[in-house]
């Protein structure tokens, strides 16, 4: 289980290696993408609190990266945070979350990416429940509910 120290590490000293990379020009994101999805995914933007469509799903299912359909989160760890953006304690894998130290906006946050395709996905922050503290806050635009998945592992 990822702990805070072990995120705060992954900042300073490099993040796990992921299993595979997919990278793609601009033009591809966008021809594969919605608008909104590319702003967040791409261009490090953000939904308004509350509209994102994952925000009150609880289905089963392994919650994917929308740009490359890596697994991200499971349902299983997913809740309610009540910040207005899909929750969650862990990420599915150890090496399928990137972090990087992000400066703007006048605060200091870690933010996570999709360690596959570099998608930006949200935040992660330790005021979570426990048993890790942990709450990545992510954009409902960067992710896809695979439900068909939810009985396999």
């Amino acid at each position: 289980m990822l702990t805070w120290k072990d995120i705060i590490n992954f900042t300073v000293k490099g993040n796990p290696k992921p299993d595979c990379r997919i990278e793609k020009t601009d033009t591809e994101w966008r021809e594969t993408l919605t608008p909104d999805q590319y702003r967040i995914t791409r261009k490090k933007g953000t939904e308004s609190p509350h509209s994102g469509a994952l925000c009150a799903i609880h289905e089963a299912g392994k919650y994917n990266c929308v740009c490359c359909g890596t697994p991200l989160f499971d349902s299983t760890i997913k809740f309610e945070s009540g910040t207005g953006w899909p929750s969650f304690t862990q990420p599915y894998k150890e090496n399928a979350i990137q972090y990087k130290k992000d400066s703007s906006f006048g605060m200091i946050r870690v933010e996570v990416m999709c360690n596959t395709c570099d998608a930006h996905l949200g935040h992660v922050f330790p005021d979570g429940p426990e048993p890790s503290g942990l709450r990545y806050c992510v954009n409902s635009e960067s992710l896809v509910l695979n439900t068909k998945e939810a009985d396999i592992d």
